[in-house]
């Protein structure tokens, strides 16, 4: 059976009572971007997004979208899936592609996270040449991040910086100095910091 080529979809955001009370929305999705939607969820696992297709529910960015679900063979799904990216190790981490910044504590998942925009962490304090972003995009060309992958959920490829003692602490005082005073409230415990995450979106051909 061929795939559809368009598919009802309704959605409402995911609330954690029993009964939703929020509105329900229809919306007709082309099977890419239902398809590029579930990569966000379960990345190119072919029998996990087979699953999802075929139960016709996914929650995504904190909303519920449900679907008459139907069947998607292996080669017509994956024929498909081929159009999307794939993680690609020998991509060089190239700093002016950054847009965000991931601040990371131990564990796995970590335990305390912080995002930051290219836009947000590179205002400058008066008096001040560098920013906040500057210092941080200087760690990662210092010692150049590994390689993590490529994320569906952000467009992204991954690149991850475990820092040492002495850069955390060394990152703590430029963010006292350099951070803007909105920022800076965010920055509380920046000292927890182990790892940063820098995201680099794929440039599309």
């Amino acid at each position: 059976m061929p795939l559809p080529e368009t598919i009802p979809v309704r959605y409402t955001e995911e609330e954690a009572e029993y009964l939703s009370v929020r509105p329900v929305v229809r919306q007709t999705f082309r099977l890419p971007e239902l398809i590029d939607m579930v990569l966000g969820v379960t990345g190119k696992d072919l029998a996990r997004i087979q699953q999802i297709l075929r139960s016709g529910t996914v929650v995504f960015h904190f909303y519920r979208y449900w679907w008459q679900g139907f069947e998607a063979g292996s080669e017509e799904l994956g024929a498909l899936l081929a159009g999307f990216p794939d993680a690609d190790p020998a991509r060089e981490f190239r700093a002016e592609e950054c847009t965000v910044i991931l601040l990371e504590s131990g564990g796995q998942p970590p335990r305390h996270s912080l995002e930051l925009g290219r836009q947000e962490a590179s205002r400058k304090r008066f008096f001040h040449s560098r920013s906040l972003w500057d210092c941080l995009v200087a760690l990662g060309q210092g010692q150049p991040p590994s390689y993590q992958g490529y994320s569906y959920a952000r467009r992204a490829d991954l690149y991850r910086l475990a820092l040492s003692p002495e850069e955390i602490a060394a990152l703590a005082r430029d963010a006292a100095r350099m951070a803007p005073r909105g920022l800076r409230s965010r920055l509380g415990r920046l000292t927890e910091t182990s790892r940063i995450v820098f995201l680099c979106p794929r440039r599309t051909a």
